[in-house]
């Protein structure tokens, strides 16, 4: 029996991948990650913001004092006296690579177009396996269209395509209003996979101070069906590698995800939670019910038939509400007035 698949190219030795999360901010910690078990890590987001400050403090400590005295123009700061956090990163990537056997995923996260892009060539440069792209927009404006936030989606791949050669999977939320076409426009425009789906942090309100909160809510179980319906939909029918990484806790999770069409699974919460020896235990449950389902392979499972069974019964339940619908429609006629009868007290035009 083996558990070993295939994401993005890259041969992996079991479908559990540690998404992008706390976990991964340490060469130590994804060593942890390796001897546990994962089949490969995406490591913690390098952010657009992140970037940007890191460029005007830079740029501050070169304009400092500029002011002041002539002879200060000249005057550049050493390079360790400023914090350069997109180095640091490319840092742990190599580190990463030279310390652990397993894929390392590299994660960027930005909202706009501009130079913020070009670190895709530093992280493919810097030695990562793959990128994930994660697009982290909520669309306020109301000018925006729909068809116009799509596109911030396509540019934005369009132009960290250009500056890689390592494959590219890009992270989607699931509030488009048709995931179906935004999916195939993006493997359109070069995405070697897509991950189903993002999470965004939703904010609370805190009645005593009336601030807002922001709270951090780990994933359930619960959150698995979401995902799990639209890879099974879009299996087979968009040619790309599918990952689902809201939900997964428990080996029945995973295997689900397989079943519907995923390459891979990716897990944080259930590893926060519970700690990251869960990926053995998980693995372990995997092979017994393998075994007693008579399954040789993660590959014989991905897809199986389970992907157009969800297909069928999709199609199947939109012909029963179309039926439904057009019987409302035909009871809700307007019916035919009757015939006016011949009235005895009418006057006769014979």
């Amino acid at each position: 029996m083996t558990l070993t698949t295939n994401y993005l190219g890259l041969p992996l030795k079991n479908p559990i991948v540690v998404s992008s999360c706390p976990l991964s901010h340490s060469v130590d910690s994804i060593r942890r990650l390796e001897d546990a078990g994962a089949g490969a890590v995406v490591l913690y987001s390098l952010f657009e913001e992140q970037i940007t400050f890191d460029s005007l403090l830079l740029d501050q400590y070169l304009r400092s004092g500029t002011n002041s005295y002539a002879e200060s123009l000249s005057y550049f700061p050493e390079m360790g006296e400023y914090n350069a956090g997109p180095d640091q990163y490319m840092n742990l990537i190599r580190c990463a690579k030279e310390a652990v056997d397993i894929p390392i995923i590299a994660s960027l996260n930005g909202i706009s177009a501009g130079g913020w892009t070009s670190y895709g060539g530093l992280i493919d440069e810097a030695g990562a396996d793959a990128l994930e792209l994660n697009v982290y927009y909520v669309p306020t404006n109301l000018d925006l269209t729909g068809e116009e936030v799509e596109n911030i989606y396509v540019d934005m791949l369009r132009q960290v395509k250009a500056s890689v050669s390592i494959p590219i999977a890009m992270k989607l939320s699931p509030f488009f209003s048709s995931t179906a076409n935004m999916a195939q426009r993006l493997v359109a425009e070069g995405a070697n996979g897509l991950v189903l789906f993002n999470r965004f942090y939703q904010p609370d309100l805190n009645l005593e101070t009336l601030e807002v909160a922001p709270r951090l809510v780990l994933s359930n179980s619960d959150e698995l069906r979401l995902p799990l319906r639209w890879v099974a939909i879009l299996y087979g029918r968009v040619l790309a590698d599918f990952a689902i990484t809201t939900g997964v806790h428990r080996a029945e999770d995973v295997l689900k995800g397989l079943m519907a069409g995923a390459k891979v699974t990716m897990m944080a919460s259930e590893l926060l939670q519970n700690g990251i020896r869960r990926i053995n235990v998980i693995l372990d449950e995997m092979r017994h019910w393998m075994n007693e389902h008579e399954y040789e392979s993660v590959a014989q499972m991905i897809g199986n038939d389970i992907a157009a069974l969800v297909r069928e019964r999709h199609a199947r339940h939109r012909r029963r509400e179309g039926h439904r619908h057009g019987r409302a429609l035909c009871r809700c006629r307007t019916p035919r007035m009757p015939r006016p009868r011949h009235s005895p007290n009418a006057p006769s035009w014979r």
